[in-house]
């Protein structure tokens, strides 16, 4: 489908947001549909392109069609690896889109090579991107590139994609984990993602487990009718949850939760991924892909961590942060300059989605929670 006649399907809210969410999980185990969602995402934020870089032990990267020349020489010309923007997206700690000001002054931009003697001969010099280290190894990032002649990025493109970036995410690390290539079927996919993984009905019942997944039986267990039953009983409700979620509306499921042992320390985190249009030809007849990324007990985690694990918001990533390194909540809102009832009720949000009862209890959680090694 061409760029213009896929205008009218972009999303701007409501039902039309949630079919542009459903593509986007679409694109999970079907990748050669990435490049006409990146495609939109351009078309979002009024820039030319979009892009998905994905890198573990090797680099795979798709984009849209306007701009897969301009980067097939990015890549295969040597600019990819003296590119400092990639560098700068994943040392972030604030889940976000970052744009071009977030990090260098017009002066600076004017001089570096990649800018100077790339991006703006070929027309482009703008941009936001994020770079995602999710807990596994996998580095994602994803991009929009702008024509030079229209301008920076504005702060209102940059709060949409966020508002997608939770969806981008899982998406991406199924694409990622299947080195962007589609799936022939549920069992090569479940077994190509290399992490325990099985196929849930709407009601929750299992469809198919791969052997990874039926390896965890204090954790993870089929009971009657072969229904998941998760030792972690907050797990198992929040599981619940997410699933009822799934049915009604995509931004109201928190999708991605701990599980935890019989101590309460985290032993992986669950990723609860639709299974939406043309993946249901692989997936069958099932509702949802539930997917579990390995932790590891250490240091209180960054904010991109917590955030994969739980689906803070940035806000409430930055609070539970601060809650794991022993602030207060007034110390909280007067480092941050808000009210302290704002960090209060972003810390009722914390321990619902942790699925904690008490402040002290997320300050446990959080604490024994690090990225895993590779």
């Amino acid at each position: 489908m061409c760029r213009e006649a896929r205008a009218n399907t972009q999303p701007s809210g409501g039902r039309m947001q949630t079919e542009f969410i459903d593509r986007i999980y679409e694109c999970s185990v079907v990748p050669e549909l990435w490049p006409a969602v990146l495609d939109d995402l351009a078309l979002l934020t009024e820039a030319r392109g979009g892009l998905l870089f994905s890198a573990r032990k090797a680099l795979y990267w798709t984009a849209s069609e306007n701009i897969r020349g301009v980067f097939d020489e990015y890549v295969n010309d040597g600019w990819f690896e003296r590119c400092s923007r990639r560098v700068c997206l994943m040392g972030q700690s604030q889940p976000s889109f970052f744009v071009e000001q977030d990090f260098w002054t017009e002066d600076q931009l004017r001089t570096d090579p990649i800018y100077r003697d790339f991006f703006r001969p070929r027309g482009l010099g703008w941009s936001a991107g994020t770079g995602l280290q999710i807990p596994t190894g996998d580095s994602i990032v994803f991009s929009i590139e702008r024509d030079f002649d229209r301008g920076p990025v504005e702060p209102e493109h940059v709060r949409r994609l966020n508002e997608l970036r939770p969806h981008l995410a899982r998406s991406a690390l199924v694409t990622s984990r299947l080195g962007l290539q589609r799936a022939q079927g549920a069992s090569e996919a479940l077994t190509a993602l290399n992490l325990p993984a099985l196929l849930l009905d709407e009601t929750g019942l299992v469809i198919e487990a791969n052997a990874l997944m039926q390896a965890l039986p204090e954790s993870v267990k089929f009971g009657a009718n072969n229904r998941l039953v998760l030792g972690d009983k907050a797990a198992n409700t929040m599981l619940a949850a997410a699933i009822a979620g799934l049915s009604t509306s995509h931004e109201a499921a928190t999708c991605s939760f701990p599980l935890r042992d019989d101590l309460g320390k985290p032993q992986m985190v669950l990723h609860l991924i639709p299974v939406r249009r043309s993946a249901n030809d692989i997936f069958g007849r099932s509702y949802a892909l539930l997917l579990a990324t390995p932790v590891a007990a250490g240091r209180a985690p960054p904010i991109e961590v917590m955030r994969s694990l739980f689906d803070f918001t940035p806000s409430e990533a930055r609070v539970a942060q601060a809650l794991a390194t022993g602030r207060t909540v007034e110390e909280i809102a007067a480092h941050g300059g808000v009210a302290v009832t704002t960090i209060r009720s972003q810390v009722r949000r914390v321990l619902e989605k942790t699925g904690s009862t008490r402040q002290a209890e997320v300050v446990a959680l959080l604490a024994g929670v690090a990225l895993a090694p590779n």
